[in-house]
């Protein structure tokens, strides 16, 4: 079951919550905005949902709450830093502004980040650069949590990869796990008693299903695009690891502990008018993304639209009507932010 509350009471638990857990005010402030964002967007597996395993993390061990990013090395439009463990998001927007910074410089910008916790919802980091004018990418690699195709285990990480461009009549972005559908989204669905819409992974039998649940018992996820998928998460894992000069994939297998401790990211920046005039670039935009939204729907119900133009809308709708909210993890939030860190339940 949901609920919906209002966007500034469920940013300020939120906030409160976190602030009981250990971070500072700061820290607390900026987290609880980006988790109240993802969630008013509609993405409420990596927002507001994340909150009370965030907590079991810190409570852990995992995640350093006083942790800062560490610069260690600096070769012109590059930086790389260390996380010391800290707050995924404040760590990856810290790295985000940096990669901008250094775009404005150079043209192009590009900061890795090793070390470092789970960032949440990946798009918030390509929507920031988005929004400042640049061209952005980014990814993790995380993780061993989807089987590479073929096999029956989990052996490579989703690797959420999220790019984004700063169309002025609205950005349009890509946030997409390696996966068909990524744990926290199975979640959802499964607290809402739900099936998928697609099928999302294989059952302990090794049938393809739509069931969340029996999916999160095998860990079997379904690669987008089978084999294209868990090849290309593969290579997002090395390229991470070697230009963050960081943990791997398997890396995090052997440490154990999970949710992406400790692991390796990247933030580039790019001045989309290196070679081009804005008023040329932003023209193309425009066409293209015209000619793809016109497409004929095979749902008259459901027009085409192009990654990250309903943001936009459910985001308004979101702070006009409430966010929606599973009563479960509200009621966590509600008690955490009271003092109450002992109710963390995960499952």
């Amino acid at each position: 079951m949901s609920t919906k509350v209002g966007f500034d009471i469920l940013e300020n638990t939120i906030r409160k919550a976190l602030m009981n857990a250990g971070l500072n005010e700061d820290k607390a402030t900026l987290c609880a905005r980006i988790h109240t964002e993802s969630s008013a967007d509609g993405v409420e597996s990596h927002g507001a949902n994340r909150v009370p395993r965030f907590i079991d993390y810190v409570k852990k061990g995992w995640v350093n709450p006083k942790g800062e990013p560490e610069l260690v090395c600096q070769k012109g439009l590059a930086e790389n830093y260390d996380g010391n463990l800290g707050p995924g998001i404040s760590n990856a927007i810290f790295c985000t502004d940096r990669a901008i910074k250094l775009a404005n410089e150079h043209g192009i910008g590009l900061v890795t980040l090793k070390n470092t916790t789970h960032w949440m919802r990946g798009g918030t980091y390509a929507w920031r650069m988005a929004e400042s004018g640049k061209i952005g990418i980014s990814w993790i690699a995380t993780e061993s949590c989807m089987p590479m195709w073929g096999s029956d285990e989990p052996s490579v990480g989703n690797n959420p990869f999220c790019m984004a461009v700063p169309r002025e009549n609205g950005e349009i972005v890509l946030d997409m796990a390696m996966s068909q559908y990524a744990y926290g989204k199975l979640g959802v669905y499964r607290l809402a008693g739900k099936k998928l819409p697609y099928p999302g992974g294989f059952d302990e039998n090794g049938n393809l299903t739509s069931d969340p649940g029996e999916i999160e018992k095998s860990r079997r996820i379904l690669p987008t695009g089978y084999w294209k998928g868990s090849s290309f998460a593969l290579i997002l894992d090395l390229v991470a690891a070697a230009l963050a000069n960081g943990r791997s994939g398997a890396d995090l297998d052997d440490e154990g502990r999970g949710s992406c401790t400790g692991c390796s990211q990247v933030f580039i920046a790019i001045d989309p008018y290196l070679f081009g005039d804005k008023k040329s670039i932003q023209e193309k935009w425009d066409y293209r993304v015209e000619r793809a939204d016109s497409a004929h729907p095979s749902d008259p119900k459901y027009p085409v639209k192009s990654p990250g133009e309903g943001t936009i809308e459910r985001r308004k709708y979101s702070i006009e009507n409430g966010v929606n909210i599973d009563e479960k993890i509200w009621s966590q939030i509600q008690a955490i932010a009271e003092g109450d860190l002992d109710i963390v339940d995960i499952s």
